[in-house]
């Protein structure tokens, strides 16, 4: 599954710029020319996974990463290092109208750090500091102490804020950890942590989409810690449980959803992107591949039933199509560089911890944890 996810990145990223595409059809046939700045966050992780497993002839994935990185710090698009949502994947332009997004650029610079860390590469280490660097997250707050979602040059600031529980962590971690343009620490406790579930299985956030308890947990390693508010790691796993347990409930209704078929997050459907808030038929193999490392056992016989029962319907040349709904008989034609990348990471970290040991080594961790005021559970 790791392999073939990596040779999603390698092969849908521009050769020149290192831009990763959105999404691309199953086959790996594809024209549209968008990339997201997350799938490239998540696509530099990628490389580092790739040499670390020798998925890449040696010394490739790291060219490949200071290609990318060199392209970001001096032509890719930005607004006060801020990069756009989505960007042409040839030139690094503005594409679609979209906005400079702080969670985005959020996932690029945690694969800058991973990158940086892992590659032993003056070349390396120049570019990603720029990029890291030049980032104003005392900006982003708008003259709050909330960080924007992010700005557009038509209306400015977007009118939401990352206010509550969700995706939201590293995010935080790395504005306070930055040197250059810093948040105040006291911004870790101004986002509301609203708790869900019942009796000893409450948890701080939602059950679905489960993406908002895995993200950040893809590079920053929560285990055995704590802050003042919760153990965000056993936070997730009840989160997981929870996500789990909805599907069981529903199998009444959705006959293939059972403790081995189960996993909702945002995703592809048959009608467009969904949120996917409530079971509704869908299954999403990323649901369970984000979350190997907080239910091991549980989420690799779903990734191995998925595979046993639908076959080539759900498995082709980068592993698990985006998401697939059996009652309608329809298996996805995409895959999305996010949720490809999310599910590699989480499967390298159950598997080795790799990831999270790089990213914890990084000065920006250690100072981002401490003002965050984490401490071993």
């Amino acid at each position: 599954m790791e392999r073939r996810a990596v040779r999603f990145f390698a092969e849908q990223s521009d050769p020149r710029t290192g831009l990763v595409r959105d999404r691309c059809r199953a086959t790996g046939l594809e024209s549209r020319q968008v990339a997201s700045i997350a799938a490239t966050g998540f696509g530099l992780s990628a490389l580092c996974i790739a040499d670390r497993r020798r998925f890449l002839p040696r010394g490739e994935a790291s060219r490949r990463a200071a290609r990318t990185l060199h392209f970001l710090a001096s032509k890719a698009g930005h607004h006060r290092g801020f990069f756009w949502h989505f960007l042409d994947r040839r030139t690094g332009r503005r594409a679609w109208g979209s906005e400079a997004s702080s969670i985005d650029t959020t996932w690029l610079l945690c694969g800058v750090l991973h990158a940086k860390t892992h590659f032993d590469s003056p070349a390396i280490d120049r570019a990603a500091r720029e990029i890291i660097d030049r980032v104003e997250w005392d900006w982003m707050l708008d003259g709050g102490k909330l960080l924007s979602h992010g700005w557009t040059p038509q209306g400015g600031f977007l009118p939401y804020r990352w206010d509550s529980y969700s995706e939201l962590m590293a995010a935080y971690l790395l504005a306070m950890a930055s040197e250059t343009h810093p948040i105040p620490a006291a911004c870790w406790d101004a986002w509301k942590r609203p708790l869900a579930g019942e009796g000893g299985r409450r948890f701080i956030g939602c059950a679905m989409p489960l993406f908002t308890h895995q993200y950040s947990h893809a590079w920053f390693d929560f285990r055995g810690l704590r802050d003042r508010y919760a153990d965000y790691f056993e936070n997730s796993r009840k989160a997981t449980l929870a996500n789990r347990q909805a599907c069981i409930d529903a199998a009444g209704k959705y006959p293939w959803y059972g403790e081995t078929i189960w996993g909702l997050t945002s995703c592809d459907s048959r009608g467009g992107y969904s949120q996917c808030d409530r079971p509704d038929g869908l299954v999403v193999p990323c649901a369970a591949g984000g979350s190997l490392p907080f239910l091991p056992q549980e989420c690799a016989a779903v990734l191995e039933s998925m595979l046993r029962r639908y076959g080539s319907q759900v498995w082709g040349r980068y592993g698990f199509v985006d998401a697939f709904h059996p009652g309608e008989r329809w298996f996805g034609p995409d895959v999305l560089g996010i949720d490809l990348g999310i599910t590699l990471l989480m499967a390298e970290n159950a598997r080795s911890g790799s990831v999270w040991e790089a990213v914890k080594s990084t000065p920006e961790a250690r100072r981002g944890m401490a003002a965050a005021g984490f401490t071993a559970v």
